[in-house]
């Protein structure tokens, strides 16, 4: 008997051509791939109403090499004094270098971009070496009122890096890429915005080698995008990372910064606590480039004990259970996991059919009580000292089971963890099928979280055709977050772009925030001003106008503090 081979659209396998708008939109590494699976490809069939058909015929979109139509709008005369600062190789003004540094890696920019469709985009690139040129980069520009934007990564989500009114861009991912020192005394690193995940988490790791230590050292800080993210865009958009119930989110790791602004540097103390008012370290957080730009942060950093990692995973009855018991744990003080989360039932179903769960186990599990569309899949690990891990898992296991949970050992969590960063690959090759993926998260309180669970998803599914998949994946004793991916069939970056907002604003009316841990950027800037209120927004205005009297950093739009009244929305 043979079996039919299991259909694989025409995915693509080489990297992009070098110059072309498909180099900027692809994610990651130009070599490297993850396609959908079968489960994936036969999921979108019978969501959308596509045969093989549909996905034989693939959108050649963004092969084309970047072209500008806007010339450089500086005078000649700044672009020289930029090569004087930092050097000519590190000064660059070509249609592709322009384009590159603009853009981030939402949807609807790689919509745009595939097309050929370019908005804003800066006049010159420049690559500062150190903070010495930073400092001399903000004066001139501040002297002269040049529009000054920042580019580490560019993985932001939320068109954080798009040069709204021209001027330059400073690239720190360049040169001001390094693990400076490790104060093992201290338990801190210090290290330059423009290091990527993986070097920093590589250099704490091999601390003895490296830095004459004791002891090795991790980070604890790994979002999806940490292979393409840097130390300094964490700090600056108050990120998350998948681990953050046990080590915390960006904010808490961080003791000391050094900023440039337009009127003067400075570094704020590294003492662990003082009682010295507010603290314009935390003001610094998650300012977006909007007051000045980080130049050298000092972070916590924590032992590295992979030996005593322990997995688990769970399938409750329901998203009911799953919650309370999440609740519980966070509340136990006993201990925190370091990885945790929650799926609701759609996700959790899709989720099972898509890692192959055999159908002997499905059978098994409805028996058992735990029913498709109801039932919620809970994986994690902890981390930390021996003895600790040891509880935690122990008062973990009690809970979930006291609430229905049927243990399913630490499987699911390693098999999750093995392709945690290599999801977002995947959108270029769903794209090539007109289909668009993306995710919004808000914070929500226990109190209020089924409210913004129910309502969001109401207004997602109210479009007919459409996938949501829900998880919680960062908490605290207070609460959580709700990460919404929602997938949907279509071409048209306007369809996109209004159900998107559509999204955001269903977030807010039911109660949750308007973001968790993606940062502000020009994307949800025109909900600020309802959100935080006149008298929170005046605050940051006026440390704007501190800071930037010319209103030089990171203009038009940036965390809504120089929008027009005309473009603010209002939604409560």
């Amino acid at each position: 008997m043979f079996r039919r081979k299991k259909f694989s659209p025409d995915w693509t396998e080489k990297a992009p051509s070098s110059g072309t708008m498909r180099s900027i939109v692809k994610y990651g590494n130009p070599n490297a791939f993850k396609h959908p699976s079968h489960g994936w490809v036969t999921m979108m069939m019978e969501e959308f109403g596509m045969s093989r058909g549909d996905f034989s015929r693939k959108i050649e979109e963004g092969n084309q090499k970047v072209e500008l139509a806007k010339p450089v709008g500086l005078d000649a005369r700044h672009i020289d004094r930029f090569r004087d600062i930092v050097g000519s190789d590190n000064v660059a003004c070509d249609p592709y270098s322009r384009v590159k540094y603009s853009y981030g890696k939402t949807t609807e920019e790689s919509m745009e971009l595939r097309k050929g469709i370019v908005r804003d985009v800066t006049d010159v690139v420049v690559h500062p070496r150190d903070k010495q040129d930073v400092k001399s980069l903000v004066a001139y520009c501040n002297d002269n009122g040049i529009p000054m934007y920042v580019f580490a990564a560019g993985s932001s989500v939320n068109f954080g890096v798009r040069p709204a009114k021209g001027g330059v861009t400073l690239v720190l991912s360049t040169h001001m890429n390094k693990l400076l020192e490790i104060n093992e005394t201290n338990q801190t690193a210090r290290v330059q915005p423009g290091m990527y995940g993986p070097a920093y988490e590589n250099a704490l790791n091999r601390a003895p080698e490296l830095f004459g230590a004791k002891r090795r050292y991790t980070c604890g800080h790994f979002p999806q995008s940490f292979e393409y993210s840097t130390v300094g865009g964490w700090v600056v958009t108050l990120g998350s990372g998948q681990a953050s119930t046990y080590y915390g989110d960006a904010r808490d790791l961080v003791i000391s910064q050094e900023y440039v602004t337009p009127t003067g540097t400075f570094r704020t103390r590294e003492f662990p606590a003082a009682a010295t008012g507010p603290k314009v370290n935390d003001i610094m957080k998650g300012s977006e480039g909007t007051f000045g730009i980080l130049v050298e942060v000092t972070m916590k950093i924590y032992r590295f004990m992979p030996e005593n990692r322990r997995y688990f995973s769970f399938i409750f009855p329901s998203w009911k259970a799953a919650v309370n018991a999440s609740r519980e744990i966070m509340q136990g003080e006993f201990g925190m996991p370091a990885i945790y989360r929650i799926s609701d039932p759609e996700e959790t179903d899709r989720g099972l059919k898509l890692y192959g769960m055999p159908s002997f186990l499905d059978r098994y599990l409805v028996r058992k009580g735990y029913r498709p569309m109801e039932r919620c899949l809970c994986l994690g690990n902890i981390e930390g000292d021996g003895d600790y891990t040891k509880l935690v898992k122990k008062k973990i296991m009690k809970i979930c089971k006291a609430h229905g949970a049927m243990y399913l050992t630490g499987y699911a969590g390693k098999k999750w963890e093995k392709t945690r960063y290599t999801e977002p690959y995947m959108r270029e090759d769903l794209q090539d099928y007109g289909i668009q993926i993306d995710t919004l998260e808000a914070s929500v309180t226990w109190d209020n979280l089924h409210k913004v669970h129910e309502g969001v998803r109401y207004f997602i599914k109210s479009r007919p055709g459409t996938m949501c998949m829900t998880h919680a994946s960062h908490f605290y004793p207070q609460g959580t977050n709700l990460y919404f991916i929602f997938i949907m069939k279509t071409t048209n970056v306007e369809e996109f772009r209004s159900f998107q907002r559509g999204i955001i604003e269903s977030m807010m009316k039911n109660g949750g925030s308007l973001s968790h841990h993606h940062g502000v950027g020009r994307m949800m800037a025109p909900y600020m001003d309802e959100y935080l209120g006149a008298e929170q927004m005046e605050v940051l205005r006026t440390i704007k106008r501190h800071f930037d009297p010319n209103g030089i950093m990171n203009p038009g739009g940036q965390l809504g503090l120089d929008l027009p009244e005309e473009e603010r929305k209002h939604v409560l």
